[in-house]
């Protein structure tokens, strides 16, 4: 395995491990601060993500890119101005939009609250947005490092310092928590407030692995900058356009989620609170936005993970001109995307109930949230693979345009259909605006490559097939194990779940390797194996 490959590898699984982590830290921390105090936590959670999708998205792959096209010249020293500068830069606007976000917390506050039936006052919610501000001190010159240790194709800084920054934000995060609400019995909100602060603490955890890592790569660093051969005249003004050029798009692909997320944050309370419905709306936005979204984006990450790795391959074929490999790439994208996530995303809608009793408690509108919101999954994932093949073919402003328009429709149709379906209505702005991007993103890529598929059609009609079976199966199951005993406790609902799942991975599996599908879309050692188990 070449050295590129390895750290490339190395870098994919530290950026698993640090998702993982960010999954099922809510776990425990829900159980910590409880169901009526969590929705605090998650009315600063949104602003943080927005704030990390744009330092973490953009920036590090723009910062990347433009030093590695810098490198590959013998142009280093323009790699390394852009460091010098770019550390003082990212410390300024990190400061302003520490100070901005603190400005905007009460306003946003008041945005957010509509009632004082509410849970929540607006000096709560205010509050704890501006300790989450903190990490904006920190984040944008992390983010900065890690695109110039990347341009070196030095990946290994920007994967430990990641992980590391997660493992001490959700210690310091799990941690205080426990001392704050267990140890010395203080407010919840005191805990809230020290768990959105470990953002912070674990930036600095981070900028601490990446210092070691500068200390240790200087030397080869010096080494290549003594041998730089000046390229062209740049600026600092043409510099800093090149970065926006190359991170803008990203960053709006980042920011997918957290803006749809954002709108709901807005207008939901304001629309549930003039339907009579104040006294429940922060638990129910809650529900949506954080709690059931953190088992949502599961399938996606799964499916993403796998797709993902075609697309520099269709990045390459465009690139050649080799447009009939390059539509066979996108043909197995896409079936690969689907063949994971619509099963997973079923099954989630499915098992919804035993699901949220096992990862928070028995709830029954939480169970109804996410057995609805559940199916959204697919169109997230095809949100993000559609926008990486416009990344591929160089149509990126096409994804700005489409993200907008999506937004817009979800902004537009948000409180009418929440006044006319509750959360429901939520759930199905997003899935309207997300049903527009994407469309838009299919119609730009279809009529660049001329790309029609019926092999695409006629496999999706099977996973559909096999997904109903399967779902049959599952249902059936669930409704076996309920008639012979209800859940009693977390660790029977566990176990309903365990069986569930298995049915249902036993049965999509069998169904998918008799017929060859699973065989075609995951490669030759799947082929190999499935033929040592008589999957001809």
């Amino acid at each position: 395995m070449s050295s590129l490959m390895k750290g490339t590898a190395i870098l994919t699984i530290g950026l698993f491990l640090s998702k993982v982590l960010g999954l099922i830290y809510i776990f425990p921390f829900y159980s910590i601060v409880g169901k009526e105090n969590i929705p605090l936590y998650s009315y600063a959670y949104i602003p943080y993500s927005i704030m990390l999708s744009i330092a973490i998205s953009g920036l590090p792959l723009a910062v990347s890119k433009f030093v590695s096209k810098y490198n590959a010249i013998g142009d280093y020293e323009a790699g390394r101005r852009l460091f010098k500068s770019g550390v003082l830069v990212m410390s300024i606007t990190g400061l302003l939009s520490f100070i901005l976000l603190n400005l905007l917390a009460t306003p946003i506050a008041n945005i957010v609250i509509k009632d004082e039936e509410q849970m929540f006052t607006v000096e709560q919610i205010a509050s704890v947005i501006r300790w989450v501000s903190f990490a904006l001190l920190a984040v944008p010159i992390m983010s900065l490092i890690r695109g110039f240790f990347q341009g070196y194709n030095h990946y290994m800084p920007t994967s430990v310092s990641q992980l590391v920054e997660q493992i001490v934000r959700i210690m310091v995060l799990l941690g205080g928590s426990f001392v704050v609400v267990v140890l010395f019995k203080g407010t919840p909100e005191t805990a809230i407030k020290f768990s959105v602060f470990a953002a912070f603490v674990g930036a600095i955890g981070g900028l601490f692995i990446l210092y070691y890592y500068w200390k240790r790569l200087k030397p080869e660093l010096n080494e290549f900058l003594q041998t730089s051969v000046p390229s062209e005249e740049l600026s600092y003004k043409n510099i800093y356009r090149e970065i926006l050029q190359y991170s803008i798009p990203i960053v709006f692909v980042g920011l997918a989620n957290p803006l749809f997320q954002l709108v709901d944050m807005l207008t939901f309370n304001s629309a549930m609170n003039s339907i009579g419905l104040a006294k429940v709306t922060d638990l129910y936005l809650n529900m949506l936005n954080f709690l059931t979204h953190k088992i949502v984006i599961i399938p996606v990450m799964l499916a993403t993970g796998f797709s993902m790795a075609l697309i520099p391959t269709i990045t390459n074929y465009y690139t050649l001109g080799e447009f009939n490999a390059l539509r066979a790439a996108m043909n197995k994208t896409y079936q690969v995307l689907l063949f994971i996530t619509i099963p997973a995303s079923i099954g989630i809608t499915i098992l919804a109930t035993d699901i949220y009793h096992v990862l928070y408690e028995q709830d029954e509108m939480g169970a109804m949230v996410l057995a609805h919101y559940a199916p959204v999954a697919i169109l997230f994932a095809l949100f993000s693979v559609t926008a990486a093949i416009l990344q591929g073919i160089d149509y990126q402003k096409w994804i700005i345009f489409s993200l907008l328009t999506g937004i817009l429709v979800k902004l537009v149709l948000n409180q009418p259909l929440i006044k006319l379906m509750e959360v429901d209505g939520a759930i199905l702005a997003t899935t309207i605006g997300y049903l527009v991007t994407i469309v838009i993103n299919i119609a730009v890529i279809h009529r660049v490559l001329q790309y029609r598929s019926k092999l695409v059609y006629r496999r999706v009609i099977l996973i559909c097939i096999l997904t109903l079976i399967m779902a049959i199966a599952v249902f059936l199951t669930n409704k076996g194990l309920y008639l012979i005993a209800e859940p009693s406790n977390k660790l029977i609902a566990a176990l309903y779940l365990l069986l569930c799942m298995g049915v249902g991975a036993a049965v999509y599996g069998y169904l998918s390797f008799r017929l060859g599908l699973a065989q075609k879309l995951l490669g030759e050692k799947l082929t190999k194996l499935a033929n040592k188990f008589g999957f001809k």
